[in-house]
């Protein structure tokens, strides 16, 4: 199966692009809605909880696991990778940055790209770091700390969170960019709030219009991993925080009723 980790409900938003795009494998997702956000999150706590999250899912039959959280992917991929798969070569993890980068880059007509992302994806200057490897572009991040825990709390559709939405999305505008990467999965579920804020001459960059495509490319160049992940198999969910709001708010992003179980993680 493909796994796919995040710390919340907004992976779900990014894992039905991917099914849509790719339904012929099985899915297991995992929303660490417990412990949710992260990005206040010191990077030891972001790293711990992703690799019990890589663990679970690993466990649970995942022959690769993509972190939708941009938080973990900026915060704990590159250790993952270097450490704690050196023992699991048969296994990967794959982040959302690199692809993310690759999409700004190639968007961006005037070099002036906005990162609207949690602090801690900010504090960690990924995006950054690498979409300046792709040419002399400037990128401007803003933090948005309302919009997770207003999102979580079922309130997508609220004045509350336009208002959040137009105060982070002014300074990015006030440096002229020409386009936004929608740093965390969440955001994906107020796109449309974030467009209509940025303006039609803006462009959104999310997560939902990149990993499907990073997904495919990634199985084409490693067939020794595609042939080992299952197919036809039904979607499973588990969330680490209450099962009934997950299945509630989950269905929400995902677009269709779920079916959720309980996870424990660092038992």
């Amino acid at each position: 199966m493909i796994g796919m980790f995040d710390s919340g409900f907004g992976g779900l938003h990014v894992l039905k692009s991917v099914t849509t795009r790719l339904p012929q494998y099985g899915y297991i997702y995992l929303g660490d809605s417990a412990r949710a956000p992260y990005g206040p999150r010191v990077p030891e706590e972001v790293y711990e909880f992703t690799k019990q999250g890589v663990e679970f899912l690993f466990s649970h039959g995942a022959q690769l696991v993509v972190l939708a959280c941009n938080t973990a992917s900026s915060e704990a991929l590159r250790k993952i990778q270097m450490e704690y798969l050196a023992k699991k070569i048969d296994r990967k993890v794959l982040g959302v940055l690199i692809p993310f980068a690759e999409r700004a880059a190639a968007t961006t007509k005037n070099k002036r790209v906005g990162v609207l992302a949690t602090a801690g994806t900010v504090r960690s200057d990924a995006f950054v770091r690498e979409i300046t490897k792709l040419g002399d572009i400037a990128v401007f991040q803003q933090p948005a700390p309302e919009l997770v825990p207003l999102i979580e709390a079922g309130k997508q559709d609220s004045d509350e969170i336009v208002h959040y939405i137009q105060q982070y999305v002014a300074p990015l505008l006030a440096e002229g960019v020409d386009t936004i990467v929608l740093g965390c999965t969440h955001y994906g579920i107020v796109q449309e709030q974030i467009k209509k804020a940025a303006g039609e001459n803006v462009r959104i960059v999310s997560e939902k219009d990149v990993m499907p495509t990073s997904i495919i490319n990634y199985l084409e160049r490693h067939p020794e991993i595609e042939k080992k992940i299952a197919r036809t198999v039904p979607p499973q969910f588990f969330t680490t925080g209450d099962v009934v709001h997950f299945q509630a708010l989950g269905s929400i992003f995902f677009g269709t009723p779920i079916n959720a179980q309980s996870a424990r993680l660092g038992i």
